[in-house]
């Protein structure tokens, strides 16, 4: 007769046996924990203590059940069973305790030693400022060169134009989460494409990724570009072919920050990971100390301490504007900076993005820390480089500036994307495109910093620079002979009017000429009279690059040389 009718799990009789199955699963349940999570295994990594602590408490309950559970044949009493277990914790468990608790310990101290109140000095040293001055730093763009896009306008553009493709709409999809960088001289968003599920991804993954989606942020338009060899590291690959899998295998000390998609200046696709480095105690003070470059074709990888210059993102704004904010509210050090708070300036809440010199510059507002409405200045600072400049332009916050803009355009119903920083006529400017609600951008608006009541809006860039700069001078913010401007002589070919915001435009061709004049008819009462073959003047802007339209400043009819008219 069987004493057991069931067939009992057969762990080892040795001690030595018991440690090395605890072991081994505790191996397979880490394995699958960190092929999982993906933790550093370095100490200044919260989640490496998570990882550890883990193991060992894996490890304590496998010690458990096979040591401990799998004693009861053993005939014992009450007081022989506890002496047993006191004895088995002795004996396996405690080593592996006292690792978790040092584990606790070094955390939490790890912790205390780096925070600001002890290190106030060191938090402010993370990000040097210099002072600049705006007009001779900031050059007045031109046309081509003012992104008219916002991140979500962008993308949704990005988005709709892979879905003309119906090669590629079936099996893949817009990837989002698109990058801005100077691509060729010329301000882009890029973004991969992403398996568009599961299945998608077996019946493709042999290939990868056929192609990657490019937005210029000037012209509006958006391409799917198509690659020779598809890219095989993406964040849409589920397994070891994932970007951050395959970066953490390959540096498994290495902390990063997420990796952004770029591209070079052949087109060439590239994950850029910035890596993690903690400057102040066990866990603070985080910055960026050089990246990992990783082919998303090849997935060959880099690191470089200094990055090639054609690499636009390594310091995200996020971390740019916390390392502000230590700088600026850590000035009188820490209990200043929740007492009291003098001289304490912040960071606005929003950013934006301003190509200067092919480089990519973070922009955000800087403000007092009792401020709502007002800003002290603004900060650039250098993605690449983390270079930061501080001006001085004392006007209206972002966010009061979307509210004026969109008061001028209230009956239409447009609502003003995060405003971008420009110099217009020496004047720090708001650049604000005002979209629909199918997010497609309908008008434009530029705001003054200093006095944001000074709103001017356009159904073009040229048009609403137009408005703009003829307000500066009204108000005598600036000269009219300061604005770049030449004239033109000829005979009137041909004469076309609109109606834009309430005033009368004339849109002037000349003979010989393939370029209009644009001419307000509240500025210049000549042109309501004016006929095909008049014999004109125009006095008109400057631009660098060939454009349909140009504004006119001043026209002048010569009345003897005009043509008789019929």
């Amino acid at each position: 007769m069987k004493k057991h009718s069931g067939k009992s799990i057969p762990w080892p009789k040795g001690k030595l046996g018991k440690i090395l199955i605890n072991l081994l699963i505790t191996a397979v349940l880490g394995f699958l924990y960190f092929y999982i999570t993906l933790p550093a295994i370095n100490p200044q990594s919260t989640e490496f203590y998570g990882f550890v602590f883990l193991l060992c408490l894996v490890y304590m309950i496998c010690a458990l059940v096979t040591s401990g559970f799998q004693d009861t044949h053993v005939v014992m009493d009450g007081k022989e069973k506890l002496k047993h277990y006191f004895h088995f914790i002795k004996q396996q468990c405690l080593p592996v305790g006292l690792l978790m608790l040092a584990l606790i310990v070094v955390g939490v101290v790890g912790q205390i030693v780096s925070l600001p109140i002890f290190r106030a000095q060191d938090y402010r040293e993370l990000l040097t400022v210099k002072n600049g001055e705006f007009t001779q730093d900031i050059s007045q763009i031109s046309f081509d060169e003012i992104p008219t896009l916002d991140r979500t306008s962008a993308e949704y553009l990005g988005d709709r134009q892979m879905g003309t493709l119906s090669d590629m709409v079936s099996q893949f999809e817009y990837g989002g989460d698109s990058t801005q960088i100077n691509y060729q001289g010329r301000p882009v968003r890029v973004a991969p494409i992403a398996y568009a599920d599961l299945f998608k991804w077996l019946t493709n993954r042999g290939e990868g990724l056929p192609a990657y989606v490019l937005v210029d942020m000037v012209t509006q338009e958006a391409q799917v570009v198509r690659l020779n060899e598809g890219m095989k590291y993406s964040f849409s690959e589920p397994l070891n072919r994932n970007i951050m899998r395959h970066l953490r295998f390959q540096y498994p000390t290495f902390m990063f920050s997420t990796p952004r998609f770029e591209i070079d200046e052949n087109g060439q696709p590239w994950w850029i990971a910035p890596r993690v480095v903690k400057t102040i105690g066990l866990f603070g003070g985080t910055d960026i100390q050089g990246a990992v470059l990783c082919n998303a074709i090849t997935g060959e990888c880099q690191y470089y301490d200094e990055v090639p210059s054609w690499v636009d993102n390594l310091y995200t704004p996020a971390l740019i504007m916390e390392q502000y904010n230590y700088y600026g509210t850590l000035v009188n050090g820490f209990l200043n900076s929740i007492f009291g708070q003098k001289d304490v300036t912040v960071t606005t809440e929003g950013y934006n993005y301003i190509a200067i010199n092919d480089d990519v510059y973070v922009y955000t507002g800087v403000t007092s820390a009792n401020s709502d409405q007002s800003n002290l200045g603004f900060l650039l600072s250098n993605q690449r480089t983390k270079e930061t400049t501080f001006y001085v332009a004392p006007g209206a916050t972002e966010n009061a500036a979307k509210a004026s803009a969109e008061g001028v355009v209230q009956d239409l119903g447009y609502t003003a994307t995060f405003p971008l920083l420009i110099n217009v006529a020496g004047q720090p400017t708001y650049f604000i495109p005002l979209q629909d609600n199918t997010l497609l951008v309908k008008s434009y608006a530029m705001v003054n910093v200093a006095q944001y009541q000074l709103v001017a809006t356009g159904n073009t860039v040229s048009q609403c620079e137009q408005e703009y700069i003829r307000m500066l001078t009204d108000k005598g913010l600036t000269e009219e002979e300061e604005l770049p401007q030449t004239s033109a002589q000829g005979v009137v070919a041909e004469i076309r009017s609109a109606v834009l915001d309430g005033n009368t435009y004339y849109y002037v061709r000349l003979e010989g000429e393939q370029v209009f004049y644009s001419l307000s008819a509240r500025d210049n009462q000549s042109a309501v009279i004016l006929n095909v073959g008049d014999q004109v003047t125009i006095e008109h802007q400057v631009l660098e690059d060939a454009t349909s339209i140009l504004q006119g400043y001043s026209l002048t009819i010569d009345v003897a040389a005009a043509s008789p008219k019929n």
